[in-house]
This record gives structure tokens, C-alpha cells and sequence, in this order.
């Protein structure tokens, strides 16, 4: 396929319930000219019947790569799915994440050669989650009532964490204000060209546990190459469905450090294996 301006690539494994959900929420998209690419790290064989059944009915163009169950491997199908885009700029969201409607125009309008633009979530709780379905996802539910939801859960219930991501402020000054802070890469929400990610040779592949290091770790390197991070707090927005914390053991700690160290720009274990 050609011609699309956006790839968005979504990290998935055995919930098409989520990506159900964010299918829905990718119909209600501001910006049309996307493709969407399931980055797949093993999902089983039921799983990907259904994912193909809900290809078909998509009204949007999607790719699903996927690779063998052998451990979690999120890193090596990230980049399989880079080598699979089309499209020269790509958004990285993860497969639990529900998108607010204006999110992909947002990260297209503020694209700029040499920046990776670096959104945030809101954490809903086990009750906010609950309450979301494909209808009313698809009636603008997320955009119209949502934030109530969050406000009350947050406020009276004392649940779920961020419900301030959730505002949306056009105010172009507002907008300046809320991110003069550098935040860093978030690997459920961040985009970049396709060249910048090339310059350090994509996701590192040692990474082989889950909740720490894959994001972490091309922050640094591409700040060594000098590509730079900016903020889209309040401006590019995604709903996080709630799950337990995942454990985040030693194993990605040692490769970080050790590339902190050495000042590891361009990965070994990238795109391009040397």
C-alpha cells in the first residue's frame, strides 16, 4: 500500500477486546490518512482468527505482523513493523490504549524532522474500564462524558491515576505552558519520522521483559543523536484500560546502564543486525 501520511503501530498481544475498542476509537479519527499496523508478539491461533475477521469489517487500512510465542519479544516485532510501514512518519501506541479522537491529527500537525513528540495517558481504574463499549466509544463517549467519569472516580472513589491528561486544551498558549517540561518517551504514546528511528537503528532486541527499558533506552539514544523530545501533554490523548502492574526485573536494567555507560547510540541489536 501507498499513500498514507501516518503509520500507526500498535503493540498487541491477546486482548482484541482493548483493540476492539480501539478500532472503535480510530473510526472517530480528526485525521483519515493513516494506516494502522498490529504489532503482534504471539498472539494465539483463536486470537488471530478473530483478529482477521475484524480486518475485514475495519474501515481503515491494517496490516497484522506477527511472529511465534516465545517469551515476551515486544522490541523485535516493534521493528518488524517499522520495516512493514509505509508510511515515513510513525505513532507507537500500545494495545491497551484508547485514543481520543483528535489524537492522531495532533501528533501529524505538531511532526517535525528531528523531534519525537511525546504524549501521555490516563490510568482509568477498574471501573472506569468496565464502563467503556464499542457503542459508546463510537458515539464520542470518550470525548463528551468521560472525563465526569474520571473526575468522580478519581475525586470520590480515590481510583485510577493522571485524570488530569485527560483535558484537551486548544489554546495554543495554554498548550506551551503545560509543556515547557521535557517528560520523556512513553512507549504507549510517542511519534517520530521513520528516519529519526532509523538513526540509532530501532528498538533494541535484548530487551526481553516487560514494564521498563524498551522506551527508556531510545529516549537516551536518540537524545545522543540529537533528535529532540517534546511534550504533548493535554494535546495528544489516550485512555490506559486498567490491569495490574507488571514486575520489572534486573535483566533490562543491566542492558540500560550498560548503554548509559558506554554511550550506546546506534543498537547492535536493532533493525539491522551488525
Amino acid at each position: 500500500m501507498t499513500g498514507v501520511d501516518l503509520s500507526l503501530i500498535i503493540s498487541f498481544y491477546n486482548k482484541p477486546e482493548y483493540l476492539e475498542l480501539i478500532f472503535s476509537s480510530l473510526e472517530r479519527q480528526s485525521f483519515k490518512n493513516f494506516e494502522v499496523i498490529i504489532a503482534d508478539d504471539g498472539s494465539n491461533a483463536a486470537v488471530v482468527e478473530k483478529l482477521s475477521r475484524m480486518i475485514q469489517l475495519a474501515t481503515f487500512p491494517i496490516q497484522h505482523i506477527w511472529h511465534e510465542d516465545i517469551g515476551w519479544r515486544k522490541t523485535m516485532i516493534l521493528n518488524k513493523a517499522v520495516q512493514a510501514s509505509h508510511s515515513d512518519y510513525l505513532v507507537f501506541i500500545d494495545g491497551d490504549c484508547i485514543l481520543h479522537k483528535n489524537f492522531l491529527e495532533e501528533h501529524y500537525n505538531n511532526r517535525h524532522l528531528g523531534n519525537v513528540l511525546a504524549g501521555r495517558r490516563v490510568n482509568m481504574s477498574q471501573n472506569v474500564s468496565s464502563l467503556l463499549t464499542h457503542e459508546k466509544v463510537s458515539k464520542g463517549h470518550l470525548e463528551r462524558r468521560l472525563l465526569l467519569n474520571l473526575l468522580f472516580d478519581r475525586l470520590i472513589q480515590k481510583h485510577g491515576s493522571h485524570t488530569e491528561n485527560a483535558i484537551y486544551i486548544r489554546n495554543n498558549w495554554l498548550r506551551r505552558f503545560f509543556n515547557k517540561k521535557d517528560k520523556g518517551i512513553l512507549g504507549a504514546n510517542f511519534s517520530l519520522f521513520k528516519s529519526d528511528l532509523l538513526l540509532i537503528n530501532g528498538f533494541d532486541e535484548r530487551y526481553i521483559y516487560p514494564a521498563y527499558g524498551e522506551d527508556t533506552d531510545i529516549d537516551f539514544r536518540l537524545r545522543l543523536k540529537g533528535v529532540k523530545i517534546r511534550s504533548l501533554k493535554h494535546i495528544a490523548i489516550q485512555y490506559h484500560m486498567y490491569h495490574k502492574t507488571l514486575d520489572r526485573p534486573s535483566e533490562n536494567s543491566t542492558i540500560y546502564n550498560e548503554t548509559v555507560a558506554k554511550r550506546i547510540s546506534y543498537t547492535r541489536y536493532g533493525i539491522k543486525k551488525l
